[in-house]
């Protein structure tokens, strides 16, 4: 029988490697982390960039994944079996912030509410299950287009809807933005859908360190910033934890 296929190996072992964080690499860097020469990882990079599995970055020239393979890794994982993998982490997190909290999926270029607890006090709430949010306006969908769950092009090109003065419309801005959801780790919406409204939301990865998901917690400005309008640290701590945990359960090798 015939032996592995090294370029196949390279080419996964670079695959994992981009899957692995949040971070961009240059092509230097790819080449240092998998002690390859520069010229065999310029090759690779390139046909997996024909193939839409990995994306260059125009300003940067670093390389992340694509939107293809993440459609990919993806197909294993249904909406059922995220939520199912999610709910006790879910009551756990809105049990521990006090904050309602919401389970995000990508479906047709926008956030399909998979999962929502009510904030756990007497106040009159709407359940949001089946609810679609726009991307570029919700924290879900933030990281969604930052890990390139969903791709930010078609949205940008239709034109991005102001939902309040807050809203980022504007293309580069919003990049910009999604370029510190990647650095963080985390995405905020502060009155961005909804006026006197907030939320937190952190990516939820699967097999492969693909993001399938994001979970977030979501109340009035008051109870999710601080008196600057800045998300309160320690409900960021507890989404982060909570996306983690979710993540270990569908298979993320590595947070």
């Amino acid at each position: 029988m015939a032996g592995p296929v090294q370029s196949i190996e390279r080419a996964a072992a670079i695959l994992r490697l981009l899957a692995s964080g949040p971070r961009r690499l240059g092509l230097g860097e790819v080449a240092a982390s998998l002690g390859l020469a520069k010229g065999t990882t310029h090759g690779i990079l390139r046909t997996l960039q024909n193939v839409d599995f990995v994306e260059q970055d125009a300003a940067t020239g670093k390389y992340h994944l694509g939107a293809a393979l993440l459609h990919l890794g993806t197909s294993y994982l249904d909406v059922n079996e995220l939520r199912s993998r999610s709910i006790n982490w879910a009551d756990a997190l809105a049990a521990r912030s006090g904050e309602a909290v919401r389970l995000g999926a990508p479906l047709e270029g926008r956030v399909l509410i998979v999962h929502h607890v009510f904030r756990p006090d007497d106040t009159l709430q709407t359940l949001d299950v089946g609810a679609l949010l726009p991307l570029h306006a919700s924290s879900l969908g933030k990281v969604l287009l930052a890990f390139g769950s969903v791709p930010l092009e078609p949205a940008a090109e239709a034109g991005l809807e102001a939902y309040t003065r807050h809203t980022l419309v504007d293309p580069e801005l919003l990049t910009r933005a999604l370029t510190e959801v990647r650095e963080l780790g985390w995405a905020a919406e502060v009155q961005e859908m909804t006026m006197g409204e907030a939320g937190i939301a952190a990516p939820i990865r699967g097999h492969g360190g693909l993001v399938v998901g994001a979970i977030g917690a979501a109340g009035t400005v008051e109870r999710i910033c601080d008196a600057k309008g800045v998300p309160q640290p320690a409900l960021v701590s507890q989404v982060r934890h909570a996306a983690q945990a979710i993540s270990r359960d569908l298979g993320a090798a590595r947070w």
